[in-house]
């Protein structure tokens, strides 16, 4: 009977090491899962982040390119109307300069 409890408990102890090795491989792999899922989440968030980065800084480059391209049109339109002013300064000069010579002719 002695040697009946042993051989009834070394079986029940076979039968409990079968289940927890059996379940403590789905557990383990269950938990590698988790483990990857969360790797997966915390890349997908750093690329996230990365595009938002590049993201904003191509529309800082852009707004800087749209301030200095407006700063560029403004110094041309005002470059344009100096010409312009000039051009009719240096128009009348002329005018000036062929009636002194029409004068001058008259006169000799």
């Amino acid at each position: 009977m002695e040697n009946g409890l042993i051989i009834l408990g070394l079986i029940g102890l076979l039968f409990l090491s079968m289940y927890g090795y059996a379940y403590g491989t789905v557990a383990l792999e269950k938990m590698r899962l988790k483990k990857q899922e969360q790797e997966l989440e915390r890349i997908a968030a750093i690329k996230h982040e990365e595009r938002l980065q590049r993201q904003k800084a191509r529309d800082e480059k852009l707004a800087k390119l749209k301030k200095r391209s407006d700063e560029i049109r403004l110094e041309l339109n005002r470059l344009e109307k100096v010409n312009t002013q000039n051009a009719t300064k240096d128009q009348m000069k002329v005018e000036k300069m062929k009636k002194r010579i029409e004068e001058q002719q008259k006169a000799s």
